[in-house]
């Protein structure tokens, strides 16, 4: 991979050395973001200037990156208005993303102006209390309950030629899609017409023509980009069939898409499910 074309940054460079000299090959980074998600899925988001991490790099790595009142995030029960403060603490174990904004120009490099988006666990009083940290426990729960289930009950998994003492430990992977609308800010739609074409489902996996198709084709040019693995992109069932404007040019109104991508570990997939709505928002904008 071209040094300029990194996308994101893999766990196994997630350390100091190796995370100063990416910032001294890509002088368009010029942030960083540090990115919570809390229990109503809500992303938090802000630009820290990238000389603030390099000299806090420490921190950022193995401490508390950032500390908030907890007004931006959602946590009924946990944070209150007399005892509110939440701590932000990166997560290493997944890849960080550099979100690039085209509309920005780094004027030494001529590079679009890229964030580092660093994945992190919100903490109160000392504990994980979002939605990632529910995630991990989860995981880690399931692991735990099905290793305890096949050394206690080795006759389940005797028809596999399976021995208790032969399992290391168990992965859990995980897979996700997205679904989604576009349509032209211009065009009204017509309810019964839409709700006719769902009915019949005379869209799904119909070709695509136009805006929608070059907006689909760029998704899932992007989504290899950040190394997603992207599998297909489709119609799906609901929309209104492409007709002719008053002008003679050919328009879609409303379409019903899918995209598809590799699976992961699943804090890895869930990461991945917010990249991909980033990367639809920003295409199909």
């Amino acid at each position: 991979m071209h040094v300029y074309s990194r996308k994101f940054i893999s766990p196994e460079e997630l350390n100091k050395e190796s995370l100063l000299r990416i910032l001294d090959e890509q002088a368009e980074i010029r942030f960083v973001s540090v990115a919570g998600v809390d229990l109503m899925g809500h992303e938090t988001d802000a630009k820290i200037p990238v000389e603030v991490f390099r000299g806090n790099i420490d921190e950022f790595l193995h401490g508390i990156a950032v500390s908030t009142d907890g007004s931006s995030v959602v946590l009924p029960g946990i944070a209150s208005i007399n005892n509110a403060k939440i701590d932000m603490r990166a997560d290493t174990s997944v890849k960080w993303w550099l979100d690039q904004n085209p509309d920005n120009i780094e004027p030494e490099t001529g590079r679009p102006v890229s964030t580092l988006k660093i994945p992190c666990f919100l903490i109160h009083h000392e504990k994980a209390v979002d939605s990632r940290s529910v995630l991990k426990r989860a995981v880690e729960y399931f692991q735990q309950e099905i290793l305890r289930l096949i050394r206690a009950y080795p006759e389940a998994v005797a028809p596999l030629k399976i021995s208790p003492d032969d399992v290391v430990g168990v992965e859990i992977t995980a897979a996700t899609e997205l679904e989604f609308w576009a349509r032209a800010e211009e065009d009204n739609l017509e309810l019964e017409e839409l709700s006719t074409s769902q009915e019949l489902k005379e869209q799904y996996w119909a070709r695509t023509q136009g805006d929608i198709r070059t907006g689909l084709e760029r998704s899932l040019m992007r989504m290899s980009e950040y190394g997603l693995s992207p599998e297909m992109g489709h119609k799906e069932v609901g929309g209104v069939k492409s007709r002719v404007n008053r002008n003679g040019a050919g328009r879609s109104i409303m379409e019903q898409l899918e995209v598809d991508w590799r699976f992961d570990n699943a804090m890895q997939a869930a990461d991945n499910e917010l990249i991909v709505k980033l990367i639809i928002r920003e295409t199909f904008n």
